[in-house]
């Protein structure tokens, strides 16, 4: 009888340390899993601000910076949820507090975005690398965003239509400079090759924007790249082959109206 009632304690006190052991293990999980959350949160917060704060190097609608604020105020909310450290959890409740209120303030105010024919590239190389990454990041965010629909069509739509045209402008910018850099290294085959694909480029912005003084102002300035280019290419290799002398006149019927049949 007294060696059964020791097995019986023996085997009870077994399960509870199972017990203990599971409901500890549940707890560190739990724990795992809110740091987790946390850090996910923490990290939607820091790349939306970081997004925001670099949109003033463009220009973009009320509606677009609105979806950005908002992203961040549903991510303080989770974080809020999760948080037990007082402390930290007042700090969060502040800065939604003004999100909250940079919302309200967007709301009551819609501001439309400037004419994408009146941008201009920053002149400062770290701004420019700057404009690049955010535009990138911006529209992952717009992106994952309308997935959620937490954006509406039309919004989702102008932002797309608007950061591929800041891509585009930046992308002839770029090929154009590199063009002018292999043309002063005598890489002549590598310079047209980056003014063909700029004057690629500049047709689908012209697609986007028939009217845009961009495309002329580019159009022309490539096409005096290139006969740069040519000129220098005949007086370092004068025996080279001659450049089409219908080039330039490819590059005008390129980008004339389109007659109708």
């Amino acid at each position: 009888m007294t060696f059964t009632l020791v097995l019986i304690l023996i085997g009870a006190l077994f399960l509870l340390i199972i017990g203990i052991s599971l409901i500890q293990q549940q707890k560190e999980r739990a724990e795992a899993e809110r740091r987790m959350e946390l850090k996910r949160q923490r990290a939607i917060i820091d790349e939306t601000e970081s997004v925001l704060s670099s949109t003033g190097l463009a220009s973009f609608p009320s509606s677009i910076i609105l979806a950005l604020y908002k992203r961040i105020n549903e991510a303080l909310e989770v974080s809020i949820s999760y948080l037990v450290n007082q402390p930290q959890q007042a700090d969060y409740q502040r800065r939604q507090i003004d999100i909250q209120a940079q919302i309200t303030n967007l709301n009551n105010n819609a501001m439309q975005a400037l004419a994408i024919e009146n941008f201009r590239l920053p002149d400062n190389d770290k701004q420019i690398l700057e404009l690049v990454q955010m535009l990138k990041k911006l529209k992952a965010i717009v992106r994952a965003e309308n997935n959620k629909g937490k954006i509406e069509p039309q919004v989702f739509a102008e932002a797309e239509s608007r950061i591929d045209s800041y891509q585009l402008r930046i992308n002839v910018e770029s090929m154009l400079s590199r063009a002018r850099a292999s043309n002063s290294l005598k890489q002549f085959g590598s310079s047209k090759q980056m003014v063909s694909k700029a004057l690629a480029t500049l047709q689908a912005i012209k697609a986007k924007t028939p009217d845009d003084p961009f495309i002329t102002r580019k159009v022309d300035e490539a096409k005096e790249l290139l006969s740069e280019i040519n000129s220098q290419q005949k007086q370092v290799i004068p025996d080279a082959v001659k450049p089409n002398k219908n080039e330039g006149d490819d590059i005008d019927m390129l980008f004339q109206p389109k007659k109708k049949w």
